[in-house]
């Protein structure tokens, strides 16, 4: 593993057809852009046209980062796909107000929720099943509301 891959990582939380969900941890900058776009195009180019990125663990992100971001999201939709944000923290949310660019990405408060943009038919299951083998930890799956707990 690179030393760039260190303070960067992109983990496939759960796959379909076509549409991946990815959770990136670390920092998305300059010395680790062309890692995660290594990453994210291997992903789009197997068929992965809708794109969930679970940004709750990443903790930087500068202009090059939100630059990767741009151009993965029109790779998307030149696919006729889409780019979908998902968990963005203060610091990202603030970056793109800051920038303007909070209108090109279509964001939402969970991978759960950014999940209802993807048509059903390209849709995942989530959360995952306990058994998948790409099932996150059970403090990454969406909150259970109402009713009682799943067993």
């Amino acid at each position: 593993m690179s030393a760039d891959m260190r303070s960067l990582a992109v983990t496939a939380l759960v796959q379909a057809d076509e549409c991946a969900v990815l959770r990136v941890t670390g920092e998305l900058d300059l010395r680790t852009e062309q890692a995660f776009l290594a990453e994210a195009r291997s992903v789009v180019s197997a068929g992965h046209r809708f794109l969930v990125l679970d940004l709750t663990a990443l903790r930087f992100c500068d202009s090059r980062g939100l630059s990767c971001l741009l151009a993965l999201e029109w790779l998307c939709r030149r696919l006729e796909g889409r780019l979908l944000l998902a968990s963005l923290g203060v610091r990202m949310l603030r970056l793109l107000v800051g920038t303007q660019s909070l209108g090109v990405f279509s964001c939402f408060p969970t991978v759960g929720h950014a999940l209802t943009a993807v048509p059903h038919a390209s849709r995942p299951v989530w959360p995952p099943e306990p058994d998948d083998p790409q099932t996150p930890d059970a403090t990454d799956r969406e909150p259970h509301t109402g009713g009682p707990a799943p067993a």
